[in-house]
């Protein structure tokens, strides 16, 4: 194999930081992701997670919540605050609606609740960078009466003025806009934007569901993009066929 092989081969392969301080965990993460053949670089604190941020080409971070030096969600905020959009799966123990709400408010695109199984760590963390990967070849843009999705920018324009969406919001409305007034349940979703389907994590929806409408309700216009269709799930109903 000649070198530009060998250098091409280390650029396709997915980079994972874990930010994790209980170390029994992190063996059997690294282990697991490994033997996926993803590089994974390990980190213990937020400084030494930032460190390598700023030295490396990241591609996914899973990152715990409680660390020695701080709470998992800082990074989180930071990252968002200097446009870093790489992908955040948080790991926590803490599993109360208000817990998952503040990572998804932080910027976190998923979460997963300690005690998990090693075989949904893995689907997970492979649905993520499916996703990660699919974002960033699409162009499409969308116009609605007074909306503007633009999956090229990852931006939304209400009358315009820009809509702060988390990636997984932006997602979430990108994907049900692509579909106008189609109903989708919330596994529907659950399988489409998060990439798997696992019983129990519809919450998920509703958290990011309840977020994305709290934001469009502020908007100008307060556009009622997102309606629930009670008992099925929810729908995109853009401004002309309201």
């Amino acid at each position: 194999m000649n070198d530009s092989n060998k250098h091409h081969q280390h650029q396709i392969k997915p980079h994972i930081l874990l930010v994790e301080d209980e170390q029994d965990l992190a063996r059997l993460i690294i282990l697991n992701l490994t033997a996926l053949n993803y590089e994974v670089f390990h980190a213990t604190t937020l400084s030494q997670a930032l460190n390598i941020i700023e030295s490396s080409v990241i591609d996914l971070i899973l990152m715990d919540r409680m660390l020695p030096d701080g709470d998992g969600i800082m990074l989180c905020q930071q990252l968002r605050e200097a446009d870093n959009s790489v992908a955040v799966m948080m790991l926590t123990a803490k599993d109360s609606e208000a817990d998952i709400v503040l990572g998804l408010e932080a910027g976190a695109d998923d979460y997963l609740v300690k005690p998990f199984s090693v075989l949904e760590l893995r689907a997970r963390v492979k649905a993520m960078l499916r996703r990660s990967k699919t974002q960033q070849v699409s162009s499409e843009q969308l116009q609605f009466n007074g909306v503007t999705i633009n999956a090229a920018t990852r931006e939304v324009i209400t009358n315009d003025c820009p809509l702060e969406l988390t990636a997984r919001e932006f997602d979430l409305l990108l994907f049900m806009a692509k579909h106008p007034l189609q109903v989708f349940s919330r596994m529907q979703l659950l399988e489409a934007v998060w990439g798997y389907n696992y019983d129990g994590y519809e919450h998920t929806v509703n958290s990011h569901i309840n977020r994305l409408r709290n934001k469009l309700a502020h908007s100008p216009g307060h556009p009622e993009l997102v309606k629930t269709v009670w008992g099925v799930g929810y729908k995109f109903s853009p401004p002309s066929a309201a």
